[in-house]
């Protein structure tokens, strides 16, 4: 008889003014709904209810947004703009979802699965001689294909997420 442990939803509701940076390691449920500037990166699903304001470079899986968001936003997994949403910035979404109604002002630069060295770089925001160093020590998980260099981009994000970038 086999007993499944019942994980812990972790939800965070935010509906203030705040500054700086918020960053989770764990996967989290993650609402905010007033005012926020500064720096994001979340795991799991993060939501910008419809009457926040947002001024911040957001990192995260999961991202619906459905009020004002202005800055850089990577979404690993999706990014959602539901109707309500005015979004201005740069956008770099795996998978985009946009509702009639939303709007987007800005760029978009779709996540690929595998990166090369001058992609690479330019996601993990670094010099291409290090993701050049890195690779070739093998701090950095990647395949090399003649004299190139392959990285897939899920095993990039689980890389950083142990904490391993520059060591």
């Amino acid at each position: 008889m086999a007993f499944k442990k019942k994980l812990e939803e972790k939800v965070l509701d935010v509906d203030a003014a705040m500054q700086g940076t918020l960053s989770f390691k764990d996967a989290v449920n993650l609402r905010i709904n007033g005012k926020f500037e500064g720096n994001l990166d979340t795991r799991g699903n993060l939501t910008i209810g419809t009457t926040a304001v947002i001024n911040a470079d957001i990192i995260g899986d999961n991202i619906i947004i459905g009020g004002r968001v202005k800055g850089k936003i990577t979404a690993r997994e999706r990014l959602t703009l539901l109707p309500q949403a005015v979004v201005e910035g740069h956008i770099y979404p795996a998978k985009l979802n946009i509702i009639e109604g939303a709007i987007f002002e800005g760029h978009c630069t779709m996540l690929h699965d595998f990166l090369n060295s001058e992609q690479l770089a330019k996601y993990l925001e670094v010099e291409l001689n290090s993701i050049t160093e890195w690779a070739n020590s093998g701090k950095v998980p990647g395949n090399k294909e003649g004299n190139d260099w392959k990285f897939e981009r899920k095993a990039i994000d689980n890389w950083v997420a142990a904490g391993k970038i520059g060591k």
